[in-house]
């Protein structure tokens, strides 16, 4: 593969499906069964490579063209992933659409028929559910989430999407939940800082912003 040949200690290759038809073919120019076909490949090559292989499911709280996706679907799509060889797949929630009940209720489904170990889960905060969702997911034994330094993020082929799941939020949420995960929140803070001058507006991270005006007025 290109990848292996152009970064010397590659250790993990990412394939993203999508469970939504209309978001695979604007996303990768793929239909869902073309893009798991190559996908199926990619994952062969890196396998035998001695690489571990990284699932997502984009789309799988709803789509910005199709709208509802079925959970059913996302079962298949996510079993499928796993048996190509995928060490977790990141169930994701592309345009920021889910809510808790939501995701229990994916949850219910998906759990009897793949541990949660093997699940990962990916949130966009464009409703201001990302903290709310990861919160629901704890309760299931989800212990691996998607995150951005800032909430940076977003894509282009879903409308209205915003950033990703601040890193920040969520170390503020599993700190005051007692879960060690080994990431200092002040450093990640510091360096979220020097970003916004390069990308031109405030970061949406809800921690850095209470942080500011907390500094704000203790230098008032």
């Amino acid at each position: 593969m290109r990848t292996l040949a152009a970064f010397d200690g590659v250790e993990d290759v990412a394939i993203i499906a999508a469970a939504s038809e209309t978001f695979s073919r604007r996303n990768i120019n793929r239909s869902i069964r073309e893009s798991l076909d190559e996908y199926q490949q990619v994952a062969d090559r890196a396998l035998g490579a001695g690489l571990r292989v990284r699932g997502y499911l984009s789309t799988a709280f709803g789509c910005p063209f199709e709208g509802e996706v079925a959970p059913s679907r996302v079962l298949e799509l996510t079993t499928e992933l796993l048996n190509m060889g995928a060490f977790e797949v990141a169930v994701s929630d592309t345009i920021g659409i889910g809510h808790p009940g939501q995701v229990r209720a994916l949850l219910d489904l998906l759990l009897p028929t793949i541990s949660a170990d093997r699940l990962a889960l990916h949130f966009h905060d464009t409703r201001g559910m990302a903290v709310a969702n990861v919160l629901a997911a704890l309760d299931f034994g989800i212990r691996t989430f998607d995150a951005s330094v800032g909430g940076q993020g977003g894509c282009p082929y879903a409308p209205g999407a915003s950033g990703n799941l601040s890193t920040e939020d969520l170390l503020y949420l599993l700190n005051g939940l007692n879960h060690y995960t080994g990431v200092d929140i002040d450093l990640v803070a510091a360096a979220s800082s020097p970003l916004e001058p390069l990308v031109g507006h405030p970061l949406p991270s809800r921690y850095l912003q209470a942080r500011r005006a907390t500094e704000r007025l203790n230098a008032g």
